[in-house]
């Protein structure tokens, strides 16, 4: 029976034919190219930027630069010599400070971010790149969200693409220290607030990895799900982090969210499509089981890969699902990481545009 997904299949490219794809398609100088990218601390943060200059297609850059309470004096010595570097990559820019905390520390990222995206203008614009390999959840996601909602009023750029550059051993080398408020992802609520989801059964899906635990328990309280599906990254270029994960998490999985081994989600590390197509997969196997009895929810957290992360958000955005989050108070790097990824692994996802035929399977309301 076909599936009526609206990225399955979708474009999208991995490894060295990322860089090949973006040599022979932003070639071409008659596309007019905006870059949104963030422009803090991360050493990823100039990986896509430099590539998209390369190509030699007219390039503008839209900067964010995220503004957390009382940044390490050395992570903003890191920043600052990423955004001179983005700013020599990208001459046409804009540099965007979002604020990610009220006074109250109330999180106000998303809405803040989505402010300043819709205050951009579009005209004439061929191609949007959403680089997310430097840009938090709370920020990336209302950003795609956003502009997803444009190309389907057919208001917004014809083509949208999302980039990553993946560096799993970076990313561990990157310590969150979590706020005290879990809430959902600024437009990714998914309708749990409705009447007609009072009685869901709800599926939570938590994204394992590495020093997450503390933000994890506390979303687990937040979300208070029925049921609890933890995803782990298989395959990965460490075979054995999902074992060290285990282990990381085994009072949580034991005891705390009661998970039997069969509920244990795997997904390609490197693929979003994998899992992607796993919760679409898992919600429609659940959706005839509790139509009788208040349906069923899925709930999402991706805390781990930024890769992974692009996964659930596709999903998210395809069935409205809720995206409980954690947002970021600080962040701490440890010394031994590198000043510059080592050959990070690049992910590409042609998530709208001319590529698709048309029409296509809408996504949810």
């Amino acid at each position: 029976m076909a599936r009526d997904w609206r990225w399955d299949p979708c474009i999208s490219h991995s490894g060295d034919a990322v860089s090949g794809f973006i040599k022979d398609y932003f070639a071409d100088t008659k596309r007019n190219v905006i870059v949104i990218a963030g422009a803090g601390f991360d050493p990823r943060a100039c990986v896509i930027s430099r590539e998209l200059a390369a190509a030699g297609a007219p390039l503008r850059g839209l900067f964010l630069r995220e503004n957390r309470p009382n940044p390490p004096p050395e992570l903003l010595l890191l920043a600052a010599k990423n955004i001179a570097d983005l700013q020599a990559i990208v001459p046409n820019h804009a540099l965007i400070p979002i604020e990610i905390f009220g006074s109250d520390l109330a999180v106000i990222g998303g809405r803040n971010v989505a402010r300043a995206i819709a205050a951009q203008n579009f005209d004439g614009v061929t191609d949007v790149v959403v680089d997310v390999s430097a840009l938090s959840v709370g920020t990336s996601f209302p950003i795609i969200r956003l502009l997803v909602e444009y190309s389907q009023r057919g208001k917004g750029p014809p083509n949208l693409h999302l980039f990553v550059a993946h560096n799993p051993a970076l990313d561990g080398a990157i310590k969150t220290i979590a706020s005290d408020s879990p809430s959902y992802v600024h437009g990714f609520v998914g309708g749990l607030t409705l009447n007609k989801f009072a009685r869901a059964a709800k599926l939570w899906l938590p994204q394992l990895a590495t020093g997450k635990r503390a933000a994890l328990d506390r979303l687990y309280v937040f979300v208070s799900p029925h049921d609890t599906c933890p995803i782990l990254p298989f395959p990965s270029k460490d075979p054995r982090i999902g074992d060290r994960l285990a282990e990381e998490f085994m009072v949580q999985l034991d005891s705390a969210w009661s998970v039997d081994t069969r509920d244990i989600v795997y997904a390609d590390e490197r693929d979003p499509l994998d899992l992607y197509r796993t919760i679409l997969r898992l919600d429609d196997l659940r959706k005839p089981v509790f139509s009788e009895v208040g349906g069923s929810r899925l709930v999402l957290s991706p805390l781990g890969s930024k890769v992974m992360a692009i996964g659930a958000l596709m999903a998210a955005l395809e069935r409205n699902l809720p995206v409980a989050y954690l947002e970021a108070l600080g962040y701490d790097l440890e010394a031994s990481a590198p000043d510059a990824p080592d050959s990070p692994h690049l992910v590409h996802i042609w998530l709208e545009g001319e590529v698709y035929p048309q029409p296509r399977p809408v996504l949810y309301a």
